[in-house]
């Protein structure tokens, strides 16, 4: 009988057990998520992945674009990946990009080398569901859902010119242009409208030569601007676009103790641009604000990857109203700001 007893106590604590058991495994299983549903959203913290692609990693200009996505990934709580290439090259942009749509991103917005080149890497992307954007440099338009720009590519270009002739103070002579990749559709842009300008405007101002690349490295800037100089002595200008640039060719015309022969016009920060504002080296820098640029690029694409709309106007938190064009898809930061010796010591980027 003792022995019927504790026969029939042992099965009742195994089957308690067996049912505590089976309820502690729902209540893990209830707790867990499969990553696969999250979509391409981060699985731990269900926030939009936003990666931002620059030309190149390491340049003060995207230095501050970079600050300016990254704050701004921290008040619209979404995760921004900031990654480019060592060097504007479209090949190392394309593997960029393909690492990131293996990561299963939200959006990607690309600042292109080469436009042409990241058109199937971009169409890839669109084909697994990612939005697709451009920025700083406009993409090829048949793949991006946004586009945002820093300033109209018309009224910048025409801008240069102007600022050049002022400047130099008469409407004739000889000027040079000086870029950055040859292939950078918003340089070729900007370069394109500036010629525009002196064709209509000043018809005395000769273009000498193609325009210079120089890869965007302010050591080949200035050694070409050094070999400008000396193969052209009666050179009265020179046009120079892409951060890097006007700096490279500010310091040949300083070495060569040109600053009152040879003006220079260039798309250049402040802060690089002072020491040669303030020896007349570089006569006005013009550009915008690079990190509220990286701010309303993360800003759109998170409206983009919630299915919204930004509209002409639209007033963006620390940033203001922006302007959107006519295609609907196309958003533009605002007018370029123009840094002088007088100013250029006002900011901070």
């Amino acid at each position: 009988m003792k022995k019927r007893k504790l026969s029939m106590l042992l099965s009742v604590v195994l089957a308690v057990g067996m049912l505590a058991g089976c309820g502690a495994a729902k209540t893990e299983n209830a707790g867990s998520t499969d990553p696969s549903s999250t979509g391409n959203k981060t699985a731990t913290s269900g926030k939009l992945k936003i990666a931002i692609v620059p030309k190149l990693i390491g340049i003060p200009y995207f230095n501050a674009s970079e600050k300016g996505a990254k704050k701004a990934g921290e008040d619209l709580g979404v995760e921004v990946i900031y990654t480019g290439p060592t060097q504007a090259d479209a090949a190392q942009q394309v593997k960029v990009i393909e690492d990131l749509i293996s990561k299963k991103v939200d959006v990607i917005a690309v600042a292109p080398n080469d436009p042409a080149a990241l058109t199937p890497v971009l169409k890839k992307a669109k084909a697994q569901g990612i939005k697709v954007m451009d920025w700083d440099t406009k993409a090829d338009q048949s793949v991006v859902d946004l586009s945002i720009q820093q300033v109209d590519d018309e009224v910048y270009g025409r801008h240069m010119a102007d600022l050049l002739v002022k400047a130099m103070g008469k409407e004739q002579g000889n000027i040079a242009i000086v870029t950055g990749g040859l292939s950078a559709q918003n340089l070729n842009t900007w370069i394109d409208w500036s010629i525009k300008q002196i064709q209509e405007k000043y018809p005395n101002l000769k273009i000498i030569g193609e325009k210079i690349g120089t890869d965007e490295k302010q050591q080949i800037a200035y050694q070409k601007t050094l070999d400008l100089l000396k193969a052209n002595p009666d050179l009265d200008g020179i046009l120079a676009y892409s951060t890097v640039a006007p700096l490279g060719a500010a310091q040949a015309i300083q070495e060569k103790g040109l600053q009152d022969k040879v003006s220079l016009i260039g798309v250049a920060l402040p802060t690089d641009s002072k020491p040669f504002l303030e020896d007349g080296s570089l006569d006005t820098a013009t550009l915008w604000n690079p990190m509220n640029l990286g701010y309303l690029t993360v800003a759109a694409a998170k409206e983009l990857a919630e299915g919204k709309t930004v509209t002409n106007g639209q007033d963006i938190p620390n940033i203001g109203k922006v302007e959107v064009k006519e295609d609907g898809k196309t958003i533009i930061l605002g007018p370029p700001a123009d840094f002088t010796k007088e100013n250029a010591g006002n900011y901070d980027f």
